[in-house]
């Protein structure tokens, strides 16, 4: 693959996201890899649009176009509508309070030209935070802000990642169809927060199997992500911990009989933190001690929320047929 095009999507809904929506316009504009087309899809909010157009003809960027969903409101019915759009040989995903490191592109296209093998390419995600006194945080559960909370220094297969920094080859659309647009079916929330958010997943699992070819996540491949002070109140993050519990007992139900490790990911983690951050967080009690409460309350909520969700999963399933999986 010598010198592809890369189409990049990202999607967006309110307008009190326009300051974040144009700083990330300005990083792809100054990505080093240049042969690139950038896809803006906006929802509900026809003067967003408008506000995301203008900005783009005032600052004279190039191979940037502005779609409006009006169709499906979510993300994810979004980004279906940009991958129809899309001219590239890649298609890449970033979040629209996401900034792409000044090579992203290039390190992204260079694991695809290395190998042959990958049909899709991620790399660390890295917080931003609103504030450094919410540093606190525990690693252990960065991915409830889609951050990355393992440090990986080399090139490496992985089951997933997430559309803040996620890419694909544009064949494996072709062959395994797109995301789904939601995992509950009808009658949940609109937010992407208020329904099982687990679509990356179940699409690259739905891709290695397809293709026989593989997720990669590399280390040069980074981008950071804006996490603001609200996401680390005991509702956010209950609400995300519960679905996110819900959606991975929902893709265990799809892919069990296939892949018996289909959650080794979170059963790893899960260990990580019973074994090594709750033991450093209790003894970081007596030492740092509001420190180790927060941290111990984060861990608390979270781990309480994706049980929640996960147990509820299983029970309602007993009362109800099987939901289509992506690839029935």
């Amino acid at each position: 693959m010598k010198n592809p095009l890369v189409s990049i999507v990202t999607t967006v809904y309110t307008p009190e996201r326009l300051k974040d929506i144009n700083e990330l316009l300005d990083s792809l504009a100054a990505q080093t890899y240049k042969n690139t087309e950038t896809l803006v899809v906006a929802e509900r909010s026809v003067e967003l649009a408008d506000s995301i157009k203008s900005y783009i003809a005032e600052k004279g960027y190039a191979n940037m176009r502005v779609l409006f969903n009006q169709g499906e409101w979510g993300s994810y019915p979004s980004r279906n509508l940009a991958i129809g759009e899309a001219k590239g040989d890649i298609i890449a995903f970033v979040d629209d309070d996401a900034l792409p490191f000044p090579n992203w592109v290039e390190r992204m296209v260079k694991v695809y030209g290395e190998d042959s093998s990958v049909a899709g390419v991620t790399g660390p995600i890295l917080p931003r935070w609103q504030d450094k006194s919410m540093k606190w945080f525990p690693r252990e559960l960065y991915w409830i802000f889609s951050c990355t909370y393992r440090e990986v220094t080399e090139r490496t297969e992985v089951r997933n990642g997430f559309c803040t920094n996620l890419s694909f080859i544009r064949e494996v659309f072709e062959s395994c169809g797109l995301f789904k647009t939601s995992l509950a079916g009808e009658g949940w929330g609109k937010s992407d927060w208020q329904q099982p958010a687990a679509q990356e997943t179940e699409f690259c699992i739905r891709v290695k199997k397809g293709t026989g070819k593989r997720i990669v996540y590399d280390p040069g491949v980074r981008v950071r992500h804006k996490v603001y002070g609200y996401r680390l109140s005991s509702g956010f993050l209950a609400r995300r911990a519960y679905w996110e519990g819900y959606a991975k007992a929902m893709l265990n139900r799809w892919y069990r009989a296939d892949d018996g490790e289909v959650l080794a990911t979170e059963y790893q983690l899960l260990r990580r933190i019973l074994l090594g951050r709750l033991p450093q967080t209790l003894g970081r009690l007596f030492r740092r001690p509001a420190t180790g409460w927060r941290q111990l309350w984060a861990v608390a909520v979270v781990l309480s929320g994706v049980a929640g969700g996960y147990f509820s999963y299983n029970f309602l399933s007993l009362f109800r047929r099987r939901e289509p999986r992506g690839d029935d």
